[in-house]
């Protein structure tokens, strides 16, 4: 008689027989579609959905949060998000007409507003008691785009509960320049999503792509602020000098980081910011897309990594156009999460106290999720802050020789909790001036 799961000795050698099952993928998390309690979640807050440059004059047919919708921008400037299918005889409407106002079906010609109102009904008799009823009663399903720097951004909730669109500090920063991205993921969003709280995987993952430092592990710490709010830090012995790199995630899916080129733990470094402003984006299920903004300045990266390639890198450690052989030996993190499969089996999952920033802001998101389904509104990254959210997301170096006096992980440990409470001390006041706060205190650190 065949063994049944609960029977197998799923430990010693050559126990792959008894291993030999698939677990299931944390289905609360992974799934994104509407009416799902992740997809009900992160439909109450913006999105970006594209790079505005590249919406031309011709409708776009995109998939988000497992809805295939078209995406365009009339003639007068606006864009419309809006359901594929038109509500007439459900001709797709990426192979509409863009007008001065709204689309235009291409089977039966309606023209529907950005907000799918319905602006013209041709073939039908003026003044037809149908087309009136019609123009009164029929909506195309739309949401609400903005375009803000290059990126265009969604809500795709109820109209009734549409949330203040949150404004970073990053956004604040003299002189950085901000470049938008996109870079694909052929597998669930939980798995893309949990490398931004997990500094372990930097050492193994990264310590060829960036930098020397990149490989040492250090001093590991977690932080859970806010209700949506979570950071990992990794404190790193880089010769004479203590290098402090925080990570940073707000819920659902806006992250941050230090830089990934200017920073090798070598040159002090006061508050470097990250290298990318960054969301991770469902587009359903099986399919994720990274948008963001590469940073560059003095406080982020340096210019000569404002190319594709060069975002590329920032984003996940390699290039994406690379040979199978060559995608083995140097592996990037489109690699590592994708060769989890298309959604990964959680349930198989072994975590350790390394791992404690994934199990933290996961069991944050389906907490929030819970609550929606009982009808508490989740906080919103707006609420953070009153101009400006503050964050987190940065390098510190500081000059911190071994001692005798201290062991040296301790002495890592303690300059990374001074360096995080400087920077917890300082959320009050106009971006600019919480800036200059935390740079002082921390070149007083040394």
């Amino acid at each position: 008689m065949t063994a049944s799961i609960q029977d197998r000795k799923l430990t010693g050698p050559y126990c792959g027989y008894h291993q030999n099952w698939e677990g299931e993928s944390l289905r609360e998390l992974t799934e994104v579609g509407a009416g799902t309690p992740s997809g009900e979640l992160l439909r109450r807050y913006w999105h970006p959905i594209h790079i505005a440059d590249e919406v031309g004059d011709l409708p776009k047919l995109i998939r988000i949060l497992g809805e295939e919708l078209v995406l365009f921008r009339d003639l007068s400037g606006n864009y419309g998000l809006v359901h594929k299918k038109c509500p007439h005889r459900r001709a797709s409407l990426e192979f509409g007409r863009c007008e001065q106002h709204g689309i235009r079906c291409c089977y039966h010609g309606w023209v529907f507003d950005i907000d799918g109102t319905v602006l013209e009904i041709p073939g039908e008799p003026q003044g037809s008691e149908h087309v009136r009823h019609a123009m009164e009663h029929i909506h195309l399903g739309a949401y609400p785009v903005r375009e803000f720097r290059g990126l265009l951004f969604a809500y795709l909730g109820p109209p009734e509960e549409i949330p203040a669109f949150p404004l970073y500090d990053t956004y604040e920063i003299p002189d950085l320049v901000m470049t938008p991205y996109a870079v694909p993921f052929n597998c669930n969003w939980i798995q893309v999503l949990d490398a931004i709280v997990d500094p372990v995987h930097t050492a193994f993952l990264h310590e060829s792509q960036f930098s020397d430092g990149f490989g040492k592990l250090g001093a590991i710490e977690f932080y859970h602020r806010d209700k949506i709010r979570f950071l990992g830090t990794a404190s790193r012995r880089v010769g004479e000098n203590i290098w402090v790199r925080v990570n940073e995630l707000i819920l659902p899916n806006f992250t941050q980081a230090g830089a990934a080129f200017a920073c090798d733990g070598t040159q002090l470094r006061h508050f470097g910011r990250s290298a990318f402003t960054r969301w991770v984006v469902p587009l359903d299920d099986r399919h994720t897309m990274a948008f963001a903004w590469g940073n560059f300045g003095d406080r982020a990266d340096p210019h000569e990594f404002n190319t594709l390639e060069g975002m590329q890198r920032i984003e996940q450690g390699e290039v994406l156009d690379r040979s199978y052989e060559e995608r083995q030996r140097r592996p990037g993190d489109v690699e590592a999460v994708e060769g989890m499969g298309s959604i990964a089996d959680q349930e198989k999952e072994f975590l350790l106290p390394g791992d404690k920033g994934v199990s933290l802001y996961r069991r944050q998101l389906r907490q929030l999720a819970r609550n929606l389904e009982k009808g508490q509104a989740p906080p919103q990254p707006a609420d953070l802050g009153t101009e400006f959210v503050p964050t987190y997301g940065s390098d510190t170096v500081l000059h911190r020789p071994e001692t005798s006096e201290f062991d040296d992980h301790q002495l890592l440990r303690e300059t990374g909790d001074r360096v995080m409470n400087i920077l917890f001390d300082c959320d009050e006041g106009p971006a600019p001036e919480r800036d200059h706060r935390i740079i002082s205190q921390l070149q007083q650190l040394g």
